[in-house]
């Protein structure tokens, strides 16, 4: 005989199985033969088996009633399976009702977990597969929704949305001092400071469907597939984040890779990397965390542990960058770069400190700061590795015309860039028990006697001692007089800029001004003087002869003077103009005066030169240009 199912269902058999024995013990209870105590007892166990029926009865017409709405579920889950469409693509009303049609998966699971023991567990738990397959398929939908809604909603703004500042300083010169352009180091801006220490938020998702990725996020996490939805929420906000790296232009380039970057390359690389780390952390994780915290906020630590894992990676490639120049070697004109990278670091210190300020972001505001610190040493050392390597700048050969020294130049344009920084440095060097060479004692902490102050009087003195040096390879004591003159000069006129002349100040600037007019009065005695004494009156010679002498020599050692300083320059106009009429007012009148008297005891043949000539000739003088004969 063939096997098949019976008709009658398990709960049926039960209720005849319990209908059979309250039967059995009712006719026992009413035999007169068993005793009072006995049908007592028999009557109490039918009591019993009387209320077991009627649970049994109860629980029966439950799950059926829970088999007939978990089959209506099935088929609305099922329907929109079959579907190629998006459910959030289309009515809000088809959206809400998923989601209501999920909570009633929920709520019958939580029933039948609920049902009593009894011997219907077997239909049970059937039905709470079916429970969970169902609701399984439904989150696996409700993890597609998840991302197409992520993607399709996300929202990037433009990188120019916040206008940050930097003291970018681009020197072009080289480790030997040899060139440099005073327009170049000019271009520095003043730093943005910390008016812009707070971070700003903006929509990094359309607010209108916030709501909704709030809704999956209560469904998903009520389901108890929290770690799902996570995942797929950070995958998806990691992808916007490096797609928003793109935009950005910045290049994961490991660290090897910085590290062969030409100079060029690596500048301009670092500008964008500090670009990159304001926009990134003052704005966009910024308004990541406070994205993440209104999905994820209502349950626990979820959303510090998405925002660490979304954002981690990325600020440790933007550190790893950091680093990379952190270990590279730092040769003066460098010191502008760690400066600015270093500012910037500090400057979101505090903006790193409140992003990742739970335990799960502690590792990257570790590695934060301590490449803050690592750059700060590097500033430091740069800096002290740049003011040693004045005093040990070799003097080699002789530079044309007495000007300006591209030495001083680089010196001082380089030192009134570094005053921008003034703040950062002079926290940097507070420990520096450099000695002032002015003798200023630290007794009132004000600029004039910082830090910086301190190593810029030294630099500014150890630059002196290397001119000086440097002007004795001329051989002509004029032209080193000169040469100190136009160097010293050039000096001033650069700390007489507000930049430096706060550091350096009033005094500084008194004694070396004193200094290269002392300069320009040696020259007129060292070069003038012997010449002058020519034109000076003898009693002992009165005669023709001795008259024409003199002249004529006068004009010999002239010529020679023109001759050779119309080749020696002064560059600034107003010194080359002030020395020019202090000589005239010297040599003019004295060989007008000469001549006056001599007139009659020369021959015109041995005046070679008029008043006015010679007026005329001593403004050719420190033109840069030499000249071989005298003018006709």
């Amino acid at each position: 005989m063939e096997n098949h199912k019976s008709a009658i269902t398990p709960y049926e058999e039960d209720q005849h199985v319990i209908a059979a024995a309250q039967h059995i013990l009712k006719a026992l209870a009413a035999s007169k033969t068993v005793s009072n105590d006995l049908r007592k007892s028999l009557l109490d166990l039918e009591t019993q088996i009387s209320a077991m029926s009627i649970v049994n009865e109860r629980n029966g017409k439950s799950i059926k009633q829970l088999e007939r709405q978990l089959k209506c579920c099935e088929d609305k889950v099922m329907r929109w399976e079959e579907k190629h469409s998006m459910i959030w693509d289309s009515s809000p009303s088809e959206s809400s009702e998923y989601l209501k049609v999920v909570d009633e998966i929920q709520a019958l699971t939580q029933s039948l977990q609920n049902l009593s023991v009894s011997e219907n567990w077997e239909q049970i738990e059937e039905l709470l597969q079916r429970a969970n397959g169902i609701l399984q398929v439904a989150m696996s939908r409700l993890e597609d929704e998840l991302v197409h809604i992520l993607v399709q909603h996300k929202q990037y703004f433009e990188p120019e949305y916040m206008s940050f500042h930097s003291n970018r300083v681009d020197m072009v010169c080289d480790e030997s001092f040899r060139s440099v352009e005073d327009e170049q180091i000019e271009e520095g801006s003043q730093s943005s400071g910390g008016s812009q220490s707070e971070a700003s938020t903006v929509d990094l998702v359309n607010p209108a469907i916030l709501e909704d990725l709030k809704s999956i996020a209560n469904v998903m996490f009520a389901s108890k597939y929290h770690q799902e939805f996570c995942q797929v929420f950070i995958t998806s906000r990691k992808d916007a984040l490096t797609e928003y790296f793109v935009i950005l232009e910045m290049e994961k380039l490991s660290i090897e890779n910085v590290l062969k970057l030409e100079w060029h390359c690596l500048n301009h690389e670092i500008k964008k990397w500090i670009r990159a780390m304001k926009i990134i952390i003052r704005v966009y994780l910024a308004s990541e965390k406070r994205l993440c915290k209104h999905i994820l906020g209502d349950f626990g630590s979820f959303y510090q542990f998405s925002f660490s894992e979304i954002s981690q990676s990325f600020m440790l490639h933007l550190l790893n960058f950091g680093e990379a120049v952190a270990m590279g070697t730092h040769t003066p004109e460098k010191l502008f770069c760690l400066l600015d990278m270093y500012e910037v670091l500090e400057h979101l210190a505090v903006d790193v400190d409140i992003l990742f300020f739970e335990e799960v972001g502690s590792f990257v505001r570790g590695e934060f700061h301590k490449l803050l610190r690592r750059f700060g040493d590097n500033v430091k050392y740069t800096f002290l590795a740049f003011k040693n390597a004045i005093a040990t700048n070799p003097s080699k050969t002789r530079f044309p015309g007495g000007g300006v020294h591209h030495l001083t130049k680089y010196v001082m344009n380089y030192i009134k860039a570094i005053a921008k920084y003034g703040d950062t440095l002079n926290l940097l060097l507070v420990d520096e028990t450099s000695i002032d060479p002015a003798g200023n004692k630290n007794d009132t902490p004000t600029l004039s006697n910082s830090p910086l102050a301190c190593n810029f009087r030294y630099i500014t003195t150890a630059l002196e001692s290397n001119l000086s040096n440097k002007s004795k390879l001329y051989k002509d004591v004029a032209l080193q007089h000169i040469f100190m003159m136009n160097n010293i000069h050039y000096m001033v006129q650069k700390v007489k800029s507000p930049d430096l002349c706060h550091f350096l100040g009033e005094c500084w600037l008194r004694q070396h001004a004193g200094m290269f007019r002392h300069a320009a009065i040696c020259y007129e005695r060292v070069t003038w003087g012997s010449i002058l004494s020519m034109l000076k009156d003898d009693d002992s010679v009165s005669n023709c002869v001795s008259q024409e002498k003199k002249c004529k020599k006068f004009s010999t050692a002239f010529g020679e003077v023109y001759k050779n300083q119309t080749g020696w320059f002064i560059p600034d106009p107003q010194l080359r103009e002030e020395l020019q009429i202090s000589v005239s007012q010297k040599v003019v009148p004295a060989y007008r005066t000469y001549i006056g008297r001599h007139s009659s005891h020369i021959a015109e043949k041995y005046i070679k030169y008029t008043v006015d000539d010679l007026q005329s000739y001593i403004l050719d003088l420190f033109q840069g240009s030499p000249k071989s004969q005298h003018r006709k």
